[in-house]
C-alpha cells in the first residue's frame, strides 16, 4: 500500500480541475423508496414497508460521471435514454448535478433505465428494474459516436461503462478505442460479460472477480489462480493494465511490472452499490491528473471505502476522501 504525503495528494487533486473525462455507457436513474418494517403481510410472507420517503439519483454511467464531477474534473457524458417521462426526470437529475445532457441521445424504441430499491432500517429489501436490454440501432449509435468525435479534442481520458444494456455495441467499442488510440487518450473499461473480450488495447480493464470468473469459465479459489487468470486475461486483451476488484479482499493490479495486491480500506460497509462506479471514476480522474496507475488504484481503494459507508449509490466526497487517505480523524 502506498503511503501518500499531503503534498503529493494536493498535487494530484489540484490538477483534477484542469482535466476532462468522457463517460460513455448505459445511463440509469436510481430510485429509492425508504421506510420502516414493523410487521409481515397477512397476504404473503413478505415485509410490509411503511413509506417514509422517496428519492432519485444518477445511476450507471451517470453515477460514474457524478463521481468524476465530485472529484473536481470536468465531465462529458454520453448515453441513450428513451422517449418517456423517465428520460425527462433523468435529464433533470443530470442538470441538477451541474452536468450537461448534450451527449444524451433520445431513442423512442428504448426505455429509460430505472432501478428502484426498497430500503427499510438501512436494509435493502428488493430491487425493481425497468429497462431495455438490446443493442442500439446503427442510426442511434452513429449519432452517439458523432457527438463523441466532436468533443474529442477537449477530452483528457475516456471511460467505457458497460452494464450489458446495449449502448456499447461491438462497433461503438471498436470505433471509440481506435479514436482514443489515434488521439493518444487513455481509455478505461468497466466491463460486463457480454462484450468482455471485445475491449482490446485499452489503458485499463477493470472487471470484478465474478466477471473474471465468468469470462474464463471457471472459479478462482486462491491467489495463485487469481494471478494466473489475471495474467492470461491481460495478455489476451493486450491491456496496459488489468485491475481485478474482489470486494472485501481489495484489488489486484496487473501490468508489465507484475502484480500488486491492494487491500481494502473499508471499515464500515452499509451499501456496496455504486462502489465499482466510484473506483473507475477515481482511477481515471487521478490518472489524467498525473497519478501513476498504482497511485490511482490506491486512491480509488480509499474512495470505495468512503462510498460504501453510505446508504445508496452516492458520489464520493472529495474532502472525506482526502482525510481518509491522509488518515485525518
Amino acid at each position: 500500500m502506498i503511503k501518500f504525503s499531503s503534498s503529493r495528494i494536493e498535487q494530484i487533486f489540484s490538477h483534477m480541475p484542469t482535466t476532462s473525462v468522457a463517460v460513455i455507457g448505459d445511463l440509469m436513474m436510481d430510485r429509492y423508496v425508504w421506510g420502516n418494517v414493523a410487521r409481515i403481510s397477512p397476504e404473503a410472507p413478505v415485509p410490509v414497508v411503511s413509506l417514509e420517503g422517496e428519492s432519485s439519483s444518477l445511476g450507471g454511467a451517470a453515477n460514474v460521471a457524478a463521481n468524476i464531477d465530485a472529484l473536481g474534473s470536468n465531465v462529458r457524458l454520453y448515453g441513450v435514454v428513451g422517449d418517456d417521462m423517465e428520460s425527462q426526470q433523468l435529464r433533470e437529475l443530470v442538470k441538477r448535478n451541474k452536468l450537461s445532457d448534450s451527449g444524451i441521445i433520445g431513442d423512442e424504441n428504448r426505455k429509460t433505465i430505472v432501478k428502484t430499491r426498497v430500503i427499510a432500517q438501512n436494509q435493502h429489501l428488493i430491487r425493481i428494474d425497468r429497462e431495455t436490454v438490446s443493442y442500439l440501432s446503427d442510426k442511434v449509435g452513429d449519432k452517439l459516436l458523432s457527438k463523441f468525435k466532436d468533443d474529442i479534442n477537449s477530452v483528457s481520458g475516456v471511460i467505457l461503462q458497460d452494464y450489458n444494456k446495449g449502448v456499447l455495441t461491438p462497433y461503438l467499442v471498436k470505433s471509440i478505442i481506435e479514436i482514443c488510440q489515434n488521439s493518444n487518450i487513455p481509455i478505461a473499461v468497466d466491463p460486463k460479460i457480454e462484450n468482455f473480450w471485445s475491449y482490446k488495447n485499452v489503458t485499463l480493464f477493470k472487471p470484478n472477480l465474478r466477471e473474471l470468473e465468468a469470462a474464463i469459465a471457471k472459479p478462482i479459489k486462491s491467489d495463485v489462480e487469481l494471478e494466473a487468470a489475471g495474467i492470461y486475461t491481460r495478455e489476451k486483451l493486450h491491456a496496459d493494465n488489468l485491475l481485478v476488484t474482489s470486494g472485501s479482499k481489495g484489488m489486484s493490479l496487473f501490468n508489465e511490472d507484475g502484480v500488486v495486491h491492494i487491500p481494502t480500506r473499508a471499515r464500515l460497509v452499509h451499501d456496496v452499490s455504486g462502489a465499482g462506479d466510484t473506483v473507475i471514476a477515481t482511477i481515471m480522474t487521478a490518472l489524467v491528473a498525473g497519478a501513476s496507475m498504482k497511485e490511482a488504484a490506491t486512491i480509488a481503494t480509499y474512495a470505495a471505502s468512503v462510498v460504501v459507508a453510505e446508504v445508496g449509490a452516492v458520489p464520493v466526497d472529495k474532502d472525506k476522501l482526502k482525510r481518509e487517505i491522509l488518515d485525518i480523524r
